[in-house]
């Protein structure tokens, strides 16, 4: 829990500045294309409405140290659309084999992000990946259900929190 300053008012850091405009612009870019006209009084209601959307929305998501790369997002897309193939074909077969060669359990992962939107994200993301689903938290740890405890499962998923990591840094913003 952070500590609120006299008054009930954070003051606005620079490192925020770029985050409340982004989402500004956002909410008023999605006013613009609910509305079905462009009138003077549509717009000023519209940037009434984006500041107080703001609002909320910093209150309900503050914004976290750090920054997104895009660049290695971008790269982590192709892999995880890969991997989501591969893990696919691998359920197909095992649903197919008569013999089912399955060892269902649950394997604890631990993980490097804190409780909070980065854990989260990456929680959804190895979600889509067929075999293994998030089945709860314990202690800086996630707890998968998967089909086949055999597998590498827990290694699978440190390599897929390093491609993740790549694109998510906290801190200062340097690399």
């Amino acid at each position: 829990m952070r500590p609120v300053p006299d008054k009930g008012k954070e003051p606005v850091s620079h490192s925020r500045v770029p985050t409340i405009l982004e989402r500004g612009l956002l909410f008023f870019l999605v006013w613009l294309v609910l509305m079905p006209s462009v009138k003077l009084a549509d717009l000023v209601v519209g940037v009434i409405a984006a500041v107080l959307a703001t609002w909320t929305s910093l209150r309900l998501l503050p914004p976290e140290a750090g920054y997104l790369r895009f660049g290695a997002l971008l790269a982590f897309v192709p892999h995880f659309m890969w991997q989501s193939v591969l893990a696919g074909v691998d359920v197909a077969r095992r649903a197919f084999d008569p013999r089912l060669p399955l060892r269902p359990g649950f394997v604890v992962c631990r993980v490097g992000f804190p409780p909070g939107p980065a854990r989260n994200e990456f929680a959804v993301i190895t979600s889509l990946l067929p075999g293994s689903v998030p089945a709860g938290d314990v202690e800086g740890a996630i707890i998968y259900h998967a089909l086949d405890t055999r597998q590498p499962v827990a290694e699978q998923l440190a390599e897929e929190e390093k491609r993740l990591t790549a694109a998510l840094i906290g801190g200062d913003g340097h690399d």
